[in-house]
This record gives structure tokens, C-alpha cells and sequence, in this order.
């Protein structure tokens, strides 16, 4: 069963993880002392307008100012409205600095770069995204394909969209009826027309509209109908989860529940430990092999290795093996990681094309599952594969990580020998500028250990040589690869009374835990817009009779084709017994040509529909008319076939269900009992009656759905059966039974 796990009992970090099973493969973590403004709707002001980039920088309210492109601006903001002459006009001539704009967060700011801007708002909601001000967008999302999207197209065209707006429909529109699409609809227009509202009132800059926290952008875009169950283990998030599911999905309320028990959320469903993993840089495979997952400034890189992998009979196929394990990992840790941008992966060398297809399909595959748009390239002669991914929000390393004091982020420092001949060559160069009285340098303890002993004869060559006072000083607060080299005059006046030691720089202050505090975030101007009614329930889904009724109902239906039935009037039981004094095959197979006349003069006696109203069944779904139970008169007596005789006739019926020649396929006299019991649902006279017409004779056989299907229409007038004594020649004696009239079965829709 898949579920939504949401771990809140920590108020510095907010977890959801989207598990099947036991199996993470989502997670969404977002830390409340870090704001988070991708989606957010800001009003700035632009502060400087650059021709060479074709871009406009705009003040919205944070410390770096947003990069707005060209294109990404709508005609609306232009303050020159001749745009038709067909000239290009320059960026200069449609804005001006100090115009205030309406703009939305598209991508965060990442390390020197700040965040990129667009004019064009979305508003995303439970089943569609809203572009007020982008009638040119908009259809139905590129994952859904085939029938399903001209569905969607058709409840699209029945809904009432605004002039001059655009609609895209939503994965989770899929199935949804068009009084769903509607309410959806409906909030979001009143929710941008609050928005239009809000950006009146206020001069720039300020938050208009802030984009709904990880819990509930959980639930409006990972909950589906595969989701079994919502676990929340907080109070307090629990009644926010609650009261937003009621207005947007009530029919979805069963599944969230509160986890009160004493084991952490996460480690009931082993879910601990997998998170750890997308913060290794080391991802194991089962095989043995490992994955490398390294970061830098350009691309992510991605090696394979095999390691410890001997699952193959030779070196080609274990490298196949390998391969096709790291493509579903590597599809699974981009998703955990939340990596974007660009991406090369470096797979094992294999020599036969086929296998590089198989991989590359493996990898496509996997990825269908990303809700970020992929793009996949091929595997080139070199074994590497390019792929790119968007980036939906921060990476898991740059909401969660920090950059390494020591390493500054490289991953790798400077041995202690190397640094410090490093560290006495820049003591020397210092040395020889004119008007060095000293130089300083203030060194981890490992490096002044090397220098003051290895290289103690080396310091004493450069101060004779040059004149100068050469000072190592021990720094405790200092570690590898960090030092200080400083140079000072002869006059100057900062070391007079002074010794060495008390030159030591003083310990930096310690570096700011995340979430330790929590910032001062901006109140939006909208805020707590709750639609007017609760969404429609959703439409029920039909099923067919056959996936409604049971396991063994439907296992008995396929091997006897006998369908669900519908209730039928009984039949009477002169009927019944006539059918039983048919004449039995010896070895429970029926005779063709009695068969045969008997399937033909049921046809014709069905063909008065004045005599008989027809029973009805679905031959679509090879169901037929159940039979309810037979109604005895007083003086009738019933005869019953032994138990052998009714052994051998199912068996003679299990392997005669397929008919020949189109005629309908017959069974045993004890099948007759089963089968024979229906009646006419009309108002036809009882056994015995002489005001009604006499009854007909009924062909004691079973005829499957199959071979309905298969029947023509008789011909109007059809010889008596020259084995029995035809009923509509010889009316029946008052002492003996007679059968009450039968009519095919006629198709049905389901």
C-alpha cells in the first residue's frame, strides 16, 4: 500500500515522505527558519533595466534583487502599447525603472545568482493551474495520454473559462467529472481576484501571496487514488491537514489518520535509514556495485562501479547487470536528492549496442515516475549518457547541507608538508619588499611543529639574507588548510611590549546552525482563502458485474459459462418435469440432431412475442437470466436423475460449450433442472388453463453467451422435433406436464 508519512514532532524541520510499502520514493523536507519563496506572488518595483541582457532587475523584497526576462514579461505591463509595426523595440522603450509590476517567484536563488522572476502568474490548485493573465496557455499535461486526454479535452470544453485566462489540467484531473473542474476553477478565479485586489492597495515592495507550506502542497500534489492511508504524526498538523481536506477533497477525509504510537513514525515503516542514504555520496547497489554521487558547479556526476558485483557469467553481462540496477537507483536518489540541472551519468563500458539500448530503456522507464520534466540522451562511444531535469525547488544538499569550513566545499586539503613549504615561501616573498621589519605568520600546530624544527635552519637563511624578523605562531583555532602571513614596517608601532603569543587572532565565531533561529518572515496581503463549498464528491466509478461479484462466482462463471443472472418468474413445475423426461444420452453427451430440432423449435415457439415476454440478458458480458426457484402445483410429482447421470452430464457439458454448425450447445438431463426453470414474464395462462394458448416446448439445453452471440434468426415456421411430441400439435392432458414457453435471450447493454 503507498502512503503519506508526515513526521512534524520536530518544529526545525518538517518531513513528508511518500513510501509504498516499505519502499521511500519521495521525500519533501522543508525547514521553517528558511523562507521559501518559489511560487510566491510579490509586487516589486524595477530598479534597473538592462538592454544587453534583454532583462529587467526588479526589487520584490529580498536582499539580491530578481532577474526578469524579456519574455517572461506580459504585453500588459508595457508602457508603450505600438507594439504592431513589427519593428523590435528594446527593453528600454517597454519598461522604465520605478514601474511597479505583479511578479512571481519561478526558480529560488541559488549561491551568486537570485532569483528568476516571470510575469505570467499559475496558480495551482487540487485539479487544474490557472494563468489569469495567459489566454495562449494552457491544454491538459503532458503526462496523460491517449483516451484519458480526450476526455479531460471534453470536460475542459464544458467548463466556463474566464475571457483572457488559460486553464492546464492537472494530472489529478484525470477521471474528474466537470462539476469538479468547475469548483476547482471557480476558487482559483476568486482567489486571483483577491490577489488583483491586494496589489492595489499597496505600493511596492511587498509579499501579495505566499505559496502553501510542504503539507499541504503534499497533499494537493501527491495525493491519488493509489494512496491507501495519510499518517500524521502531530496534533496541531494533523487539524490543518483536516480542516484543508474538507474543503478541498472530503471524500478523501477516511484516509487521513493521527499516529499516536510510542515508535517514531518513520521507523515503523524502516523509512529512517533511506533518507540517510540520499545524504551519501556512496549509494550501494544489491549486487554489490556502488553508485558516486558528486556535485559541482556545472553538472551533477554520476559514476558506476561494480565493486564487489559478480552476479554474470562473464564480464559483459555483469556489467549489463550492474547498469540496469543503477538506472532504477539513480532514477529513485535524483527524485530523494531533488537534483536539477544538468546530469551525466558514466555507466560501465559495454561492447553490444543492444545492451546500451536496454539500458538507456530502463533508465526511461524509471523515470516516468519523476513529476520534474526529464530529458534523456544517449549513451556515447565514451559510455556516458546526458540527461538533464528540472528543478522544482531546492536540492536536498542546499536546503539541508552547509558548506564545509575547512574544505570550503572542495572535498580535499592541503597535506601538512606541503603547506607548510607553502606557507615559508610566502614568509619569504614577504621578506624581500622594501621597508619589512617582520613577518608574521599565524599557522596551525602541525605547521608550526614542521617549521620551527625541519625547517628551523631555512628561517634563519632568510633573516640573514634579508634583514627580517621571521615569527611563526601556533594558532589553536586554526586546522589545515587554514594560516595567516602578515607583514609589517620596522616603525611600526603595534608590536612594542608585545610577545609573540599574544598575537593570536582570537576564535571565530562559530558558524549558524540551521533552523537554530527563525527569521521574521513577511505576513502575505492574501491569506486563508477558503472556497465557498466544499468540492463535489467525485462520480462512482462503475464497474462491471464481473469485477463486483466474487472470487469464486467469477472462477465459476469462466468454467461453465454460466453468467450473473437476473430474477426471472419461475416456472411451472408440469414444465419442469417434461424437460426431465427428455431423452438422456447414455455417455452424458448430447445427440447432434435432437439437439439441434430442439434449439430450433425454441427459436421458433420465442418468435409469438405476443405469448411470451423474452428474458433478457447481456451477451457483452456473457451473463444470463438466473432462474429463481421452480413454484410446484399439488398433484405433481418430480422425478430426480441419480447423482451419476448428473456427473456425467457436466462433464459432457464442460467439453460441448462450444456449439458447431451455429446451433446452441446442449447439456444432460440434470443441467435441464438447473436451466429449464424459466418462464415467460407475461401474463400467459398456467398448466391446465384452457383460456390461455398452450404452452411450447422448451429445449432443455444451456446456450452460453458465446454462442448467442453467434445465433440467426430462424426461419418463421420450423418442423416438429420427430423425438418428442411437439406441444404445439398435441396439447397436454390434464393429468400430464407440460413446459411453459421460453424466448432466446437478448443482448442487452451492459
Amino acid at each position: 500500500m503507498k502512503r503519506i508519512l508526515i513526521n512534524a514532532t520536530q518544529q526545525e524541520e518538517l518531513r513528508v515522505a511518500m513510501v509504498d510499502g516499505q519502499k521511500l520514493y519521495d521525500l519533501d523536507i522543508e525547514l521553517p527558519s528558511r523562507e521559501q519563496r518559489k511560487s510566491n506572488i510579490y509586487k516589486g518595483t524595477v530598479t534597473r533595466v538592462e538592454p544587453s541582457l534583454e532583462a529587467a532587475f526588479v526589487n520584490y523584497g529580498a536582499e539580491r534583487h530578481g532577474f526578469l526576462p524579456l519574455k517572461e514579461i506580459v504585453r500588459s505591463a508595457f508602457e508603450s502599447t505600438d507594439l504592431d509595426n513589427g519593428d523590435k523595440r528594446s527593453i528600454r522603450d517597454l519598461l522604465k525603472e520605478g514601474q511597479e509590476l505583479v511578479v512571481q517567484v519561478e526558480r529560488e536563488e541559488r549561491g551568486n545568482k537570485g532569483a528568476a522572476l516571470t510575469t505570467f502568474i499559475s496558480l495551482a490548485g487540487r485539479y487544474l493551474v490557472l494563468m489569469p493573465n495567459n489566454p495562449r496557455a494552457g491544454g491538459v499535461s503532458r503526462r496523460i495520454e491517449g483516451e484519458e486526454r480526450d476526455e479531460i479535452r471534453e470536460a475542459l470544453s464544458q467548463i466556463e473559462i474566464p475571457p483572457g485566462m488559460g486553464v492546464i489540467v492537472r494530472t489529478a484531473g484525470v477521471g474528474r467529472s466537470q462539476e469538479e473542474l468547475q469548483w476547482d476553477l471557480d476558487y482559483l478565479t476568486t482567489l486571483w481576484e483577491a490577489i488583483q485586489r491586494a496589489s492595489a492597495e499597496k505600493s511596492a515592495p511587498f509579499l501579495v501571496h505566499q505559496e502553501s507550506n510542504v503539507i499541504l502542497r503534499a497533499l494537493r500534489d501527491h495525493l491519488r487514488n493509489d494512496i491507501g492511508e495519510i499518517m500524521v504524526d502531530d496534533a496541531s498538523v494533523f487539524a490543518q491537514a483536516s480542516e484543508f481536506m474538507k474543503h478541498v477533497m472530503p471524500h478523501n477525509l477516511k484516509k487521513l489518520k493521527l499516529y499516536e504510537d510510542r515508535v517514531p513514525l518513520f521507523n515503523r515503516y524502516q523509512v529512517e535509514s533511506q533518507i540517510e542514504s540520499a545524504f551519501e555520496r556512496i549509494v550501494y547497489l544489491p549486487s554489490g556495485g556502488v553508485i558516486a554521487i558528486d556535485h559541482t558547479e556545472a553538472l551533477e556526476s554520476v559514476d558506476i562501479n561494480s565493486a564487489r558485483a559478480t552476479k554474470g557469467g562473464d564480464i559483459e553481462e555483469t556489467a549489463l547487470n550492474t547498469n540496469l540496477e543503477a538506472a532504477d537507483e539513480i532514477s529513485r536518489q535524483l527524485r530523494l536528492r531533488d537534483v536539477g540541472g544538468l546530469i551525466v551519468i558514466d555507466f560501465i563500458d559495454m561492447a553490444s549496442g543492444k545492451n546500451q539500448r536496454e539500458v538507456e530503456t530502463r533508465l526511461r522507464d524509471a523515470l516516468r515516475l519523476d513529476r520534474a520534466r526529464v530529458q534523456v540522451g544517449r549513451i556515447s562511444r565514451f559510455g556516458l549518457l546526458e540527461m538533464s531535469r528540472q528543478r522544482l525547488r531546492p536540492s536536498l544538499g542546499e536546503s539541508s547541507q552547509i558548506v564545509c569550513p575547512r574544505c570550503s566545499g572542495h572535498g580535499n586539503i592541503r597535506g601538512v608538508e606541503s603547506l607548510a613549504l607553502s606557507v615559508l615561501r610566502l614568509m619569504e616573498e614577504e621578506a624581500m619588499k622594501d621597508k619589512t621589519g617582520r613577518v608574521v605568520a599565524q599557522v596551525p600546530v602541525e605547521i608550526t611543529s614542521f617549521l620551527l624544527n625541519e625547517k628551523r635552519a631555512m628561517i634563519a637563511d632568510i633573516e640573514n639574507r634579508h634583514q627580517v624578523q621571521l615569527i611563526v605562531v601556533p594558532n589553536p583555532n586554526m586546522e589545515t588548510p587554514h594560516f595567516q602571513v602578515s607583514r609589517y614596517r620596522a616603525d611600526d608601532e603595534e608590536f612594542k611590549g608585545k610577545s609573540s603569543y599574544e598575537l593570536v587572532t582570537p576564535e571565530a565565531p562559530p558558524a549558524p546552525l540551521l533552523g537554530r533561529q527563525r527569521a521574521a518572515f513577511e505576513t502575505p496581503a492574501v491569506q486563508a482563502i477558503v472556497p465557498t463549498h466544499p468540492a463535489p464528491a467525485p462520480a462512482p466509478e462503475h464497474l462491471p458485474e464481473s469485477i463486483k461479484d466474487g472470487f469464486f462466482v467469477r472462477l465459476w462463471r469462466n468454467m461453465f459459462a454460466v453468467g450473473t443472472e437476473t430474477p426471472a418468474p419461475p416456472a411451472k413445475t408440469a414444465a419442469k418435469v417434461e424437460s426431465r423426461r427428455s431423452p438422456r444420452p447414455h455417455n452424458g453427451r448430447s445427440q447432434t440432431g435432437s439437439s439441434r430440432a430442439r434449439g430450433k423449435n425454441s427459436r421458433e415457439t420465442s418468435r409469438e412475442p405476443a405469448k411470451s415476454k423474452p428474458a433478457t440478458s447481456d451477451s457483452n458480458t456473457n451473463e444470463i437470466e438466473p432462474r429463481k426457484p421452480p413454484q410446484t402445483e399439488p398433484n405433481t410429482q418430480e422425478t430426480k436423475p441419480s447423482s451419476g447421470s448428473r456427473r456425467r452430464s457436466r462433464g459432457g457439458a464442460r467439453r460441448r460449450r462450444k456449439p458447431q454448425d451455429g446451433a446452441p450447445s446442449t447439456q444432460s438431463a440434470d443441467k435441464s433442472n438447473q436451466s429449464s426453470d424459466t418462464s415467460d414474464a407475461g401474463s400467459g395462462p398456467v398448466p391446465g388453463n384452457p383460456s390461455g394458448p398452450p404452452p411450447a416446448q422448451v429445449d432443455s439445453g444451456h446456450t452460453s453467451a458465446r454462442d448467442e452471440e453467434t445465433h440467426k434468426a430462424p426461419p418463421a415456421t420450423s418442423p416438429a422435433q420427430p423425438d418428442r411430441p411437439s406441444q404445439e400439435s398435441s396439447p397436454p392432458t390434464p393429468g400430464e406436464p407440460a413446459e411453459r414457453p421460453q424466448s432466446p435471450e437478448k443482448k442487452v447493454d451492459a
